[in-house]
């Protein structure tokens, strides 16, 4: 026999499936690869939430808006942001509320809290707050509390 026909020979009889060393080589670069874009997605989530947050923020300022030009004054602390969805029975009662100024009941921010609303004549208005805002409202972000850096930071309608 020939030298070409045995080696042709030898081909035909060799197994042309992966190594166990070559899949795990795929494997772990499969690996490596699925580990940096969940990291990716966490950021990107992570940076949606603070987006949807501060849309509604502003979505809830412009519902304000228009509730100080119908009513003259803008809704208590006590009153909440509820007070764009019904008419307040707190003191005091606007006269001519014309709701509701928003198109659904007022939600939570995408970590599951509500959010805070404070009005100028709150005690309770936090020292950072600019001078002569005549409300404020607050998502404490994803660690759930006051404070908060990073990606648990505060996201505030004065900023």
């Amino acid at each position: 026999m020939k030298k070409n026909e045995k080696s042709k020979q030898k081909r035909k009889g060799e197994n042309p499936a992966f190594t166990f060393v070559e899949t795990l080589a795929v494997l772990a670069i499969t690996a490596v690869l699925t580990a940096g874009c969940t990291v990716s997605i966490a950021k990107l989530v992570a940076m949606a939430k603070e987006t949807s947050a501060r849309n509604q923020i502003d979505q809830y300022g412009a519902a304000l808006q228009s509730y100080f030009l119908d009513c003259g004054r803008f809704p208590t602390s006590e009153q909440g942001l509820s007070a764009l969805w019904e008419k307040p029975v707190l003191y005091p009662v606007p006269e001519n509320w014309s709701g509701p100024y928003l198109e659904r009941k007022p939600g939570k921010d995408p970590w599951g809290t509500d959010f805070e609303y404070l009005s100028a004549e709150s005690s309770l208005m936090p020292s950072e707050v600019p001078e002569n805002l005549p409300y404020v409202l607050i998502s404490y972000g994803s660690d759930k509390t006051k404070g908060g850096k990073q990606s648990g930071k505060d996201i505030v309608s004065w900023e």
